[in-house]
């Protein structure tokens, strides 16, 4: 076939957004965010799988969930087991090489780019960025999407939590 893709990977953004589902391969952004839509509408977000874990298993408080939005994750909840905090990895626990290497593996195996977001650090050099962008082009990914978190003025996604904004 010439012109045509077969395969692709959905749905990401909106899509995944209106589906009420996961966006294709990536991990959460943060456990607790708002997001902001058309307009400057701000919706806050809180994840349902962890509430829904959280109160199965008998540590949900509302003081939890407060928690997550301030935060964005529960890694240093004393209160959460680590079998659950090692389920709910957020895009900042991951790194760069890692997010890099999922899109590649899943590259290799559909016609289309594959979209997906490698999150860096507030802190990140141009080097670090550099060193994306050729680990992906040498790992045979199509593009990438770079995000240094803080750079911008507004961002989609954003919680309070130093860290990821």
């Amino acid at each position: 076939m010439r012109n045509a893709t077969t395969t692709t990977i959905a749905p990401t953004g909106t899509l995944s957004i209106i589906a009420g589902c996961s966006s294709g391969i990536e991990p959460f952004y943060s456990l607790s965010y708002t997001r902001q839509v058309l307009n400057g509408v701000r919706m806050p977000e809180v994840n349902p799988l962890v509430e829904e874990v959280a109160r199965e298993e008998g540590f949900y408080t509302p003081e939890l969930i407060s928690y997550m939005a301030d935060n964005g994750d529960i890694k240093k909840r004393d209160d959460v087991p680590e079998a659950v905090k090692n389920v709910f990895p957020t895009a900042f626990d991951i790194s760069p090489e890692a997010h890099i290497r999922m899109q590649a593996a899943f590259q290799r195996h559909t016609d289309n780019a594959v979209s997906k977001t490698i999150n860096l650090a507030p802190g990140a050099t141009v080097e670090e960025v550099r060193d994306a962008y050729l680990m992906a082009y040498k790992l045979g990914c199509k593009g990438i999407t770079v995000y240094r978190a803080g750079t911008r003025a507004e961002q989609v996604l954003t919680c309070k939590s130093p860290l990821y904004c």
